[in-house]
């Protein structure tokens, strides 16, 4: 998809967000768990999502979707493999590897990708007694079931901490993990095994204790607003000038977003489960003493989500002072900041974790391709406060975790053309 974005047309109006795509993936997967039927509402139709149902639907799910809500039965699994064109399509799809051990005992995982990205996943596999084979990119992968086991996760992973989550509630009496990760969307998954009959200590902590149960039952269960998607809006109204309401917001999923959008000038109010963005005629970098020369870090839940990294990068380009952003979780997230120089922002890259940001710069009408996936919103709203026009080619991909965000940012004002499907 082409778009060719128009800018400094501010943002006013009000945000319906959507539901959590990352939660949906895991969700999705958590419900195969059991041969009842698992109602998920509040479901994003996404990119991302949908290849999660296909892969579900191949698995031996039964699918029914009806707007927001997706009912799942599963009454056999019909395969004891996720296939290499299910994980070069959505990463994703590992979490099926759950299921599959749990109703099955024998697994294949076929992987599109290194196998480095699943160092913590079978780590903390091994750490559960699975014999784990690995021949060149097959893994197949044997379970029986465990009374107790405790175990700590080499890495915080979203991932990780959802597979031996799902297993600990259907294979295991106690299972104890440390250093597990604690995000809105994980949250959400943990809430569904509660539903389903495990009983689960320490949702929204970084140590769970997970009374698992042979016999994981039907549930019905709804999916948090996506407080990426709600951030993201937000700092886009911001430096646009505009001015922003988002409903059916989760206070606590945005309360260290708002004090660190707060650092930059962008003041963000929160009214029970509604958050205001007012009129911002100027921002400036808080010249608070304790805050000064302290950079803006991301870190594991409830730290900065480093998904965020990149929205605030842009908002130190309209910011009046000097930002230094460090990136502590992975190595190749700051690399976008090439794009926001060529729009004339201007950005010293330190190293692949730092950049010191000059502000504020205007931004001017550039060609843009390929947005990563999780830098997509920000460079909108690059192209949306910038000077002239932006053409963005590949721009579905900015829609492969955010449902309708091209639509839902129009209907706010943006001017976005769609000039090629």
């Amino acid at each position: 998809m082409r778009i060719i974005v128009h800018g400094r047309a501010p943002l006013r109006g009000v945000l319906l967000p959507s539901g959590n795509s990352n939660a949906a993936l895991a969700t999705v997967a958590a419900s195969l768990l059991t041969d009842e039927t698992v109602t998920l509402r509040n479901v994003p139709d996404t990119l991302s999502t949908a290849q999660m149902l296909e892969t579900a639907q191949a698995l031996g799910a039964e699918v029914t979707r009806d707007g927001a809500t997706v009912r799942l039965h599963t009454p056999t699994l019909l395969t004891r493999a996720v296939e290499r064109p299910q994980t070069e399509q959505q990463v994703g799809t590992v979490l099926f590897l759950a299921p599959l051990l749990a109703r099955r005992r024998h697994a294949r995982l076929e992987v599109a990708f290194p196998l480095s990205r699943l160092y913590t996943h079978l780590t903390a596999l091994r750490e559960l007694g699975a014999d784990v084979r690995t021949t060149d990119d097959v893994v197949d992968f044997q379970l029986q079931p465990w009374e107790r086991r405790e175990l700590v996760l080499a890495q915080t992973s979203v991932t990780a901490t959802a597979l031996v989550s799902m297993l600990a509630a259907s294979m295991g009496q106690l299972t104890t993990i440390h250093n597990a990760a604690s995000e809105p969307h994980v949250q959400d998954m943990l809430r569904l095994l509660a539903a389903m009959g495990a009983r689960v200590e320490g949702i929204g902590s970084n140590m769970l204790r997970i009374h698992g149960t042979p016999k994981l039952h039907s549930a019905n269960v709804a999916l948090a607003p996506d407080h990426i998607e709600i951030a993201s809006v937000a700092g886009i109204a911001a430096i646009t000038g505009g001015t922003l309401t988002v409903q059916g917001v989760v206070p606590a999923h945005l309360r260290q977003i708002a004090r660190v959008y707060g650092r930059l000038g962008v003041h963000v109010y929160l009214d029970g489960d509604t958050l205001l963005v007012p009129a911002h005629e100027a921002l400036a970098v808080s010249q608070r003493a304790e805050e000064l020369d302290v950079p803006i870090e991301t870190a594991p839940w409830p730290g900065f989500p480093s998904d965020l990294i990149a929205m605030v990068a842009l908002i130190a380009t309209q910011t009046r002072g000097m930002t230094l952003i460090h990136e502590k979780l992975f190595g190749n997230r700051l690399l976008f900041v090439d794009k926001l120089a060529s729009m004339g922002a201007q950005i010293v890259l330190c190293d692949p974790h730092r950049a010191l940001i000059a502000g504020p710069t205007p931004l001017h009408g550039e060609y843009l391709d390929t947005p990563d996936v999780r830098t997509g919103l920000a460079l909108l709203g690059a192209a949306l406060c910038a000077e002239g026009d932006v053409t963005i080619d590949n721009a579905q991909l900015i829609e492969r975790t955010f449902e309708n965000a091209i639509s839902k940012l129009t209907r706010l004002g943006a001017q976005i053309e769609v000039v090629q499907s």
